[in-house]
């Protein structure tokens, strides 16, 4: 097999050991800052912030780097008015009878339900597809590799991003959403995976009161 060629790394950037650790407690802060919000103001967040975030979210490491995303940004009332519409008849017969007593119990102190108005109110929908295999220009098939893990990471860093650039997130995930390739118009080889609603939180907004692990019960140092 012949070696890949490999270039000198110039891009990282050494920092002092305070200035790390001021910038580690202050991304810290902000993240646990971040709450799933589910009603949302109409005040439009600039674009390029979107973008600074997509692109952020581009640079993810990916499995023999395929990066196996595409990010569909809606802003359009009437397409997220659509989506609305078939999110939520799936979300009524999950919540009727697919989900089952475990998960319904579990979701219980998150008081969801299935309406979802936060489809319509959030400036943007930001619909994550994951793409399972690529087709060349001469039709054929290119498979990916860690396809899940590539683009959960992605996403992670996304809504990292919009939190720490000062917008609010709600990750919603609606079972089936076969439904938002064909809305959005997407390739057989695409699998719409969840959806980012992103913008200013309303004035009135809720968030549950949950309570988190300890960190001494997640975490393992060996």
């Amino acid at each position: 097999m012949p070696k890949a060629k490999q270039l000198p790394y110039r891009d990282f950037v050494t920092l002092p050991a305070e200035i790390m650790r001021v910038q580690a407690e202050s991304f810290k802060a902000s993240m646990i800052r971040r709450r799933s919000v589910r009603q949302y103001d109409s005040k439009p967040v600039d674009r390029a912030i979107i973008d600074a975030c997509l692109q952020a979210a581009h640079s993810a490491p990916s499995g023999a780097n395929m990066q196996p995303w595409h990010f569909v940004v809606v802003t359009d009332p009437a397409v997220k008015s659509e989506i609305r519409v078939h999110a939520e008849k799936e979300e009524r017969e999950f919540y009727n009878g697919r989900a089952g007593q475990e998960w319904t119990k579990a979701v219980e102190p998150m008081g969801t339900g299935p309406s979802k108005p936060f489809l319509d109110s959030a400036p943007y929908l930001i619909v994550v597809f994951q793409k399972n295999y690529a087709v060349t220009s001469s039709h054929q098939r290119v498979n990916h590799y860690y396809v899940s893990e590539s683009v959960g990471i992605a996403v992670g860093i996304l809504v990292a991003g919009l939190q720490h650039a000062g917008v609010a997130t709600l990750i919603h995930t609606p079972r089936p959403m076969g439904f938002l390739r064909k809305i959005l118009k997407r390739p057989v080889n695409e699998r719409a995976c969840m959806i980012v609603m992103a913008g200013y939180p309303a004035a009135n907004a809720t968030v549950p009161v949950l309570k988190k692990k300890l960190f001494s019960q997640v975490v393992t140092y060996i």
